[in-house]
């Protein structure tokens, strides 16, 4: 069932549920000028048997509002998005996936409504404080390629840069299918009905994020999920989020980098459900 949500005056995301709606919800949130159909599908099937799974497109990702240009936000407000999500839907309380940059977002509803979030994972997530200090930092091959992403490309230019960029994000440890992301980010193009990548969380404010020493005291559970390829936040990163929540868990998926492949559902899946079906989160 798909949704439209209005989360501000101009403002609209487009969100779809599966599964039971009777089910405990699960929300998914994905990252930076990614859109929701960027999970893969096999990972939601397999959540959608345990619960109630909604994803949704950031703002100017997707389907939902293009609006950054004219109207700027900051990253704060994808947080806030991300309530008004779960408001429209009727959901007091949901699990909560965060991926990347959805990962910090879930850190900001963990400090600022905990009363929203069951349990939480974290996937790829740099810790709010930006990480361990003599962390690895991120690959330079990676930096060359953001370099890169405000420049205007036709639709096959931008569909090979993005297959490129998951294949840097894959990291090295396990095999890229390169068809299998093109396809979806053809998909992805289809049901945005544009090419262009806006980079508008790229460009947005950060402000309000330095929050870390907040983290001690969440009491929800958390599962810190290390992503030993991924070379954004791998094991350094995942070590350090881990020891600066207040209740967290690490459980370490092998391969695993910064992209999302169809092959990793599976896992990934086991490790997400054991987190929200176990009491007390695991």
């Amino acid at each position: 069932m798909e949704h439209e949500i209005t989360v501000a005056p101009g403002v609209r995301l487009w969100a779809e549920e599966r599964g039971d709606p009777r089910a405990p919800a699960l929300l998914l949130v994905m990252g930076a000028n990614a859109s929701g159909l960027t999970w893969p599908e096999a990972l939601l099937d397999a959540l959608a048997r345990r619960h109630r799974v909604v994803r949704y497109d950031h703002r100017d990702t997707g389907r939902s509002t293009w609006s950054f240009d004219e109207d700027p936000y900051p990253l704060t407000a994808l947080a806030a998005d991300a309530v008004r999500v779960l408001d429209a839907l009727g959901i007091d309380r949901a699990h909560m996936v965060g991926m990347s940059l959805g990962g910090t977002l879930t850190q900001l509803l963990l400090l600022d409504h905990p009363e929203r979030v069951a349990t939480a994972t974290l996937v790829g997530t740099t810790p709010l404080d930006g990480g361990p200090a003599d962390g690895p930092g991120i690959a330079p091959e990676l930096l060359a390629l953001w370099e890169t992403m405000l420049e205007p490309r036709d639709r096959d230019a931008e569909l090979a840069w993005r297959v490129r960029h998951w294949r840097v994000l894959n990291g090295g440890e396990s095999p890229f299918d390169a068809e299998e992301f093109r396809r979806r980010e053809e998909r992805i193009m289809a049901h945005a009905g544009r090419h262009e990548n806006p980079a508008a969380h790229a460009r947005a404010d950060q402000g309000g994020l330095d929050r870390a020493g907040e983290l001690a005291a969440v009491t929800t559970p958390v599962l810190v999920v290390d992503s030993p390829a991924d070379p954004v936040a791998g094991t350094a990163s995942a070590r350090h989020l881990a020891t600066l929540l207040g209740n967290a868990r690490l459980v370490t998926v092998p391969g695993l980098g910064h992209a999302l492949p169809e092959a990793i559902a599976p896992r990934l899946a086991e490790v997400i459900l054991d987190h929200t079906t176990t009491p007390g989160g695991g």
